[in-house]
């Protein structure tokens, strides 16, 4: 399932915030906080048919505890999520939100934890395909070996992230 084929049926709102990686947008469905999508990331739906509005309580909240994070790594996320997607997408995304700031993890963890140890393309497919960056930590997953591997907003974004929670060098080494 794709953002831009249920944008019609169930979000209801947007806005555009500036962060130090960049401007995102966010969208957002009655339940929930559905998207947090940086300018030219990868499965971005583009513009989508929505109004903007920047005091809708799911967007205010995301872009107040975002300019949170990028003061303070360790600024803890609780916007309402409703991230549209498939069943298994959904499990993947909600382990995401069980890595803490300055740890990681890999795709074959979490394989292993949804109980699929021979899964880790379909994890890395779907965790290519988190439409809430940064709230879901797509960027704490790396390579079994602990690669930087893709990022569907680009791999300086993550390597900046990782580095902004103290989990990279300054030269990208892993500690």
């Amino acid at each position: 399932m794709k953002l831009a084929d249920i944008a019609t049926n169930t979000l209801v709102a947007q806005c555009r915030i500036a962060t130090p990686m960049g401007s995102l947008t966010l969208a957002a469905t009655s339940r929930g906080l559905a998207a947090a999508l940086f300018d030219a990331q990868k499965h971005h739906p583009g513009d989508l048919p929505l109004p903007d509005d920047p005091q809708h309580p799911h967007l205010a909240q995301a872009a107040a505890e975002l300019a949170a994070y990028f003061g303070n790594a360790q600024a803890a996320f609780t916007v309402p999520l409703d991230p549209q997607g498939s069943d298994f997408q959904r499990a993947v995304w909600k382990l995401l939100l069980t890595i803490a700031p300055g740890r990681l993890s890999t795709y074959g963890q979490i394989a292993r934890q949804l109980g699929r140890a021979d899964g880790a393309r379909a994890v890395g497919s779907a965790v290519g395909r988190n439409p809430i960056s940064i709230i879901g930590p797509c960027h704490r997953v790396v390579g079994h070996d602990g690669a930087l591997t893709g990022y569907a907003a680009g791999l300086p974004r993550k390597k900046a992230l990782l580095q902004h929670e103290g989990v990279l060098q300054v030269q990208g080494a892993l500690i």
